[in-house]
């Protein structure tokens, strides 16, 4: 690597415009998985199973497209002034934020089953394999070229995390209360109003977006984008993954984290209005959660340091587990209790996720020690990929167990007691089953723990100074 002279040196501007990129992101995502299947099972009439298949096989899609695109990251250009990552996201911006807005189309409610169907899987791919690869790829790889310092990556790790925090935030307070009216004692989903909201949020994700293009800087420069090598193809790049541990086990790790997190956030559309009865909870749970998100941010950094990434992550995860089995057990029946339940879960699912972002930087940094040749782009996407197998698989499973207890969309009677049953369980054991694995798989499998992170720091350190 070698490092632009005369540049901005690193500081809050990047990390501010960092956190803006997933800022922007979330406003899309964050309410894909909030609401898409409930608008689907509610407003446009789809089986809960049909949804989940759709969607599962939506992500399989896109998670192939995910390498592709990090492919084109690693072959792009840098442009002078500007950088190798950037360009994409002023690029697809807009795009990304038209696709999601379609998807919530309440006035096609009276279309034939199939159309709405077909639909939904046209808009759905079009989003995410299409237009939000296209950006998030090169913004999560932008993050090693900003800096080559662990400490300002592990800045960026954390703004990134609460930029998604902060879109959640302001979806998950505000969503529940503009888009559910009581209809005859039963909390029930507007479509018109679900479609409005899509609308303002798609609209404030190409603001954050632009933000974070103009407040950021890349300063690292791979070697290759000055002296051209050889590019892996991509079944070779496949087998190098297969023979890297570090990378194989933090892609198993994200399967299980989204399973555990996208099933948490699937569930609170089901289990807020429709166990409890109450959609108003669901907005104030959200305060709650980022209670939790904000103690993680201030605590994440210094426990990493002192004790490193990869064991804060499993004492967090471990401890997530806990309170997801203590909750399935003791059954509130209090919503507010249930409510500080979960903030506690989001308490040890942040301070990992505080953390994460920083640990596959870590990965990167193993693959070029242990390959000879830095490729952001391409590390990124298979991390990428593995998180849109985790999305398949979360969102499939939720589809198909909730068809599985007898979920009937758009019941205007509400659900029967089995049913309602049913959903507590998926809400509670299933991600308890995901911190668990999650704990397991990055204390017994994942290899880079404190010692050997602050080694590869140092030898790529030597190697950049030339010694």
């Amino acid at each position: 690597m070698s490092q632009k002279k005369q540049v901005r040196p690193f500081g809050f501007r990047d990390k501010l415009g960092y956190l803006m990129g997933d800022f922007g992101n979330d406003f899309t995502f964050i309410l894909s998985t909030m609401i898409l299947m409930k608008f689907y099972t509610d407003v446009m009439g789809v089986s809960a199973g049909v949804v989940g298949t759709i969607m599962m096989i939506a992500r399989f899609v896109d998670a192939f497209t995910d390498v592709t695109m990090g492919r084109i990251c690693d072959r792009s250009r840098v442009i002078a002034g500007v950088g190798k990552f950037k360009p994409w996201i002023r690029r697809m911006c807009g795009p990304v934020a038209v696709a999601s807005f379609l998807m919530y189309q309440s006035g096609l409610a009276g279309l034939p089953y199939a159309a709405k169907v077909a639909y939904l899987f046209v808009t759905y791919i079009l989003w995410g394999s299409v237009f939000y690869t296209s950006i998030n790829i090169p913004y999560g790889s932008m993050a090693s070229a900003i800096s080559a310092e662990p400490g300002d990556r592990q800045s960026l790790s954390t703004f990134r995390t609460m930029g998604g925090m902060f879109a959640g935030m302001i979806i998950g307070v505000l969503l529940p209360i503009l888009a559910y009216q009581k209809v005859d004692g039963v909390e029930t989903l507007i479509g018109s109003r679900v479609t409005l909201a899509a609308g303002i949020f798609s609209v404030l994700a190409i603001l954050a977006y632009l933000a974070c293009y103009y407040l950021t800087t890349e300063r690292v420069v791979p070697e290759e984008s000055v002296k051209p090598v050889k590019q892996q193809s991509v079944i070779e790049m496949f087998k190098s993954a297969l023979r890297n541990r570090a990378l194989i086990s933090i892609i198993v790790a994200s399967i299980v984290m989204l399973l555990a997190q996208l099933t948490m956030q699937n569930m609170a559309g089901y289990v807020y209005p429709d166990y409890y009865n109450n959609a108003t909870a669901q907005s104030l749970s959200t305060l709650m959660m980022m209670g939790g998100m904000i103690i993680a941010a201030v605590v994440a950094k210094p426990l990493a340091e002192k004790f490193g990434k990869a064991e804060v992550s499993v004492v967090s995860n471990a401890f997530a587990c806990v309170v997801c089995v203590i909750t399935y057990f003791i059954k509130p029946a209090n919503v507010w209790a249930f409510v500080g339940l979960q903030a506690l879960n989001w308490l040890g699912l942040g301070v990992f996720s505080m953390v994460s972002w920083a640990l596959i930087t870590d990965v990167i940094d193993y693959s070029e020690i242990k390959n000879g040749v830095r490729e952001d782009g391409s590390v990124y996407a298979l991390y990428s990929f593995a998180r849109k197998m985790g999305q398949a698989v979360s969102a499939g499973l939720t589809g198909w167990l909730l068809s599985l207890i007898g979920y009937v969309a758009g019941a205007t009677a509400g659900q029967t007691p089995e049913v309602l049953d049913g959903i507590f369980t998926i809400s509670t054991l299933v991600p308890g089953l995901g911190f668990g694995l999650l704990a397991a798989v990055l204390w017994l499998w994942y290899p880079l723990h404190k010692k050997q992170v602050d080694e590869n720091v140092a030898i790529l350190k030597a190697k950049r100074a030339g010694k």
